[in-house]
């Protein structure tokens, strides 16, 4: 496992002084950048062979939100390569070594000069060490949505929300779709599917889906096709030790 260590610090937190949940995204995301950019095959390296990887799906549990002040350390490793898509576990353990949150992430390695998905070369598969998936039970990575649906007005696209890909990063999504759930909901799984990438100026029309103890926001373009869709949970699914697509 490749990791490194960290403190909670305020620019963090929620309310509540705990991590919030983009947060323990961004986490997730600088590790797994770290990673790629200590073995050598970082945000230069997939650019001067015209790849980038684009986050597929999210699916993290959240056993403990750590609190402001509190020492962690975040983890990841990959444990598959499949034709274009890659997929990656990643952990938040606390100071005494117990898990906070876990994770699992479907990733498509992207061919930017024709703009498609391109098959992952075994060169670089060789660059990551294989580890065992974490044991979780694996949910599908895509996400139907309910019939019925509550509309919130649309706004747009900022450049706060980019990244160095000039896409609303998958991040910024999870944290927009916060805004819709009701004050309190406590988060203990989180999944998102990414369908479609949001640009600079682009109108985000959020629906907001109630089905029975799960609440799922999808955050659409004015025909309402979705550029991503969160699923909330208040519990974490028994532990199966299954894999899913």
């Amino acid at each position: 496992m490749y990791s490194f260590d960290s403190r909670v610090r305020y620019s963090e937190v929620n309310r509540s002084l705990s991590l919030d949940t983009a947060s323990i995204i961004n986490y997730f995301q600088d590790c797994s950048t770290f990673q790629s950019e200590d073995l050598g095959a970082g945000i230069q390296w997939l650019a001067d062979r015209h790849r980038i990887w684009l986050m597929n799906a999210w699916q993290i549990l959240i056993y403990r939100l750590p609190k402001l002040g509190e020492r962690i350390t975040i983890g990841t490793w990959a444990y598959d390569f499949k034709s274009m898509y890659g997929y990656r576990n990643f952990v938040i353990q606390n100071g005494d070594g117990s898990l906070a949150a876990a994770a699992n992430s479907i990733w498509v390695l992207m061919d930017t000069e024709h703009g498609r998905p391109a098959k992952i070369a075994p060169e670089e598969i060789a660059v990551y060490p294989m580890e065992p998936p974490y044991p979780m039970e694996y949910a599908p990575r895509k996400i139907a949505l309910p019939g019925d649906y509550t509309e919130y007005d649309a706004f747009t696209v900022q450049r706060s929300s980019l990244d160095s890909n000039n896409h609303v990063n998958n991040g910024q999504y999870i944290r927009m779709a916060e805004n819709y759930l009701p004050e309190g909901y406590p988060i203990r799984q989180l999944r998102a599917e990414y369908r479609k990438s949001a640009l600079l100026g682009d109108s985000i029309h959020p629906r907001l889906y109630r089905d029975g103890n799960r609440l799922i926001v999808s955050l659409a373009d004015a025909d309402g096709k979705p550029y991503s869709i969160i699923e909330f949970l208040d519990y974490i699914p028994e532990q199966s030790g299954q894999n899913g697509e």
